[in-house]
């Protein structure tokens, strides 16, 4: 209350203190800010994205360049009610996204310590002294008291706008942590919808080498049944354990993976190693065969990393500004008012004392560093502008190859259940002709080895068409929107 009070006096008696105050606030307002304002580089952007060569390019949808697959939500993109629970779960808990968030508020922090450079630092104080001297002679002793409350003030006026630039360094640094925020988002939806159409492809995988399995060990208690009777030979029976065997030998291994799966996505959703419930089959997944891609001008508006490369040149650009103005006087502005009182009951009463001074700092000499704090600016500037223009065509590259892949793995996709269902056609006849005695258990086994690679190879086929899903939605931008 005391102090409030003291500031009111102060107000009263001295409001020149305020004046210049004002005065300054204004050369402050009017004052220039140095170094380069930013402005986008120009970017290398093509007219459309690679794509691969058709063998039909008549029959060939037409497809919007306004709309794009990175557009939508991921909720749209992945139907599969589990997945969508599942990367849910891993956009709430994993680590690498909690301490994204972390980061974005550190740079907050940051950004505020940063602005608050460009106000005025007041403090308050007050202190109190009691001497008491002992009795010398005919002098008797005696106590003096001495009260003191003041107020301190102290502005460097950013007159050069080094301030004002450090600011607009912090604030890049923070939109570039919140788009890093973001890019870690796409990543990690990515790596859950991938490692769980893996995971759909491995147990579709083991149900087949199951199934088989049951279905060839039938075969080989017939074969031993007729070697009994002399009507198939020994060999027959050992070539038809190859198959019951090489059928059986993929089931372990498949587990195997199954369970790695398992774990790698349970890391991926902040938890410890455990069971993943699943959804969809691999065969029941929805994607459509041809996907819209946008033009690649979009890219610069949508990639996380892109963005995140961007404000980190508009950071680094604001820097030189910080640095050249180094080269200019720094000015500040210091003031003290208070009261001192040898009674504490008239304190703040009494008189008042005050001081206002201004100074001026001009480097004269340096030894280059000046210079050369200019020159690690823009040489810092130079690079992450190579570094922003590489993650452009980086891009460009991910998109073309993302979109190659998912064609050509579609096309391969149908192209080996075409082969699946000529190799279960194979099988099922030899069988036939093994059974009426037109043929040895030599063609059984190939025929039936042939389909269960082929079976095993489909299944690798539409996993890898589901992938190819993911890494082109991935590299068109999509993942974060929420």
């Amino acid at each position: 209350m005391e102090i409030n009070v003291m500031l009111q006096h102060i107000r009263h008696h001295r409001t020149e203190i305020f004046l210049l105050l004002l005065l300054a606030l204004s050369v402050v307002l009017t004052g220039c800010a140095v170094g380069p304002n930013y402005k986008r580089p120009a970017a290398n952007v093509p007219d459309a994205f690679r794509q691969p060569v058709e063998a039909d390019t008549v029959n060939q949808p037409s497809q919007n360049p306004a709309t794009s697959l990175g557009d939508e939500k991921w909720w749209e993109v992945f139907q599969d009610r589990e997945l969508q629970g599942l990367i849910r779960t891993a956009l709430k808990n994993n680590y690498d996204v909690r301490i994204a968030a972390a980061r974005v508020l550190e740079a907050q922090a940051q950004l505020g310590i940063t602005r608050a450079d460009q106000l005025p630092s007041v403090g308050a104080g007050g202190a109190i002294t009691s001497n008491r001297s002992a009795k010398n002679g005919p002098i008797p002793s005696f106590q003096t008291t001495l009260g003191q409350v003041n107020a301190s003030a102290i502005w460097n006026l950013d007159f050069w706008g080094r301030y004002r630039r450090a600011t607009e360094a912090s604030r890049a640094g923070l939109v570039a942590s919140e788009w890093a925020q973001k890019e870690v988002m796409s990543t990690l939806v990515a790596s859950v919808a991938t490692d769980y159409f893996l995971l759909r492809q491995l147990d579709l995988q083991l149900e087949i080498s199951k199934r088989t399995l049951s279905s060839r060990r039938d075969s080989l208690q017939l074969t031993k049944t007729l070697e009994q009777h002399g009507i198939n030979s020994l060999l027959d029976v050992r070539q038809s354990e190859q198959l019951v065997y090489t059928a059986a030998a993929e089931i372990p291994d498949l587990q195997r993976q199954i369970s790695q799966e398992e774990n790698a996505i349970s890391i991926l959703l902040g938890n410890n190693p455990g069971d993943i419930p699943r959804g969809l089959k691999l065969t029941e997944q929805p994607h459509a065969p041809e996907v819209p891609v946008g033009l690649p001008s979009t890219l610069l508006e949508r990639r996380p990393d892109i963005l995140q490369a961007e404000q980190n040149l508009v950071a680094a650009n604001a820097q030189i500004g910080v640095a050249r103005s180094a080269y200019f006087p720094q000015i500040s502005l210091t003031g003290t008012a208070g009261y001192a009182s040898s009674s504490l009951a008239n304190l703040v009463s009494g008189p008042a004392i005050w001081t206002l001074a201004g100074s001026v700092a001009q480097p004269i000499f340096q030894g280059g560093r000046l210079k050369s704090g200019v020159r690690l600016a823009e040489a810092r500037r130079q690079e992450l502008l190579l570094s922003y223009q590489q993650t452009i065509q980086s891009a460009f590259r991910d998109v073309s190859n993302a979109l190659i892949a998912y064609r050509k793995n579609r096309e391969f996709r149908v192209e080996q259940q075409h082969l699946a269902e000529a190799a279960g056609d194979a099988a099922r006849l030899s069988e036939v002709r093994f059974k009426v005695g037109t043929t040895d258990y030599l063609e059984v086994l190939t025929n039936n080895t042939n389909y269960f690679s082929a079976e095993l190879t489909l299944a690798q086929a539409q996993g890898n068409e589901l992938i190819a899903l993911v890494q082109l939605y991935q590299a068109l931008g999509g993942g974060w929107q929420q």
